[in-house]
């Protein structure tokens, strides 16, 4: 369960990094990103509208991922003492009721 949401997860990240690359840019600081845009079957408005949309549903399944696997992963842990993987001595091979053979004495010859 852990690897396909995981494998889900790379996915998301990889899909959302593509689809803020392929933004415009708003700020135009550098001097990229400014107007443009012909007219084609989405108007550029359109387009920033789908894109900034794309990009809040995949952040949203990105941090939901994300979540559940923190959970995943602290809910298994539990705390462990090298006492606890020691064995304790066997007590007894002997079925219940009975009792252990006494030695004999040596025989003189």
């Amino acid at each position: 369960m852990t690897t396909i949401i995981l494998v889900i997860h790379s996915l998301l990240a990889l899909v959302l990094i593509g689809v803020v690359l392929i933004q415009r840019s708003e700020g135009g600081g550098l001097g990229i990103g400014g107007g443009g845009g012909g007219g084609g079957l989405v108007s550029a408005r359109g387009t920033t509208n789908l894109l900034t949309r794309t990009t809040a549903i995949l952040a949203a399944c990105f941090m939901a991922t994300s979540l559940v696997l923190a959970i995943m992963a602290g809910g298994s842990t539990k705390s462990r003492s090298i006492v606890d993987d020691i064995a304790p001595a066997p007590s007894s091979t002997l079925p219940a009721g009975s009792t252990p053979a006494t030695p004999r004495a040596p025989v003189a010859q």
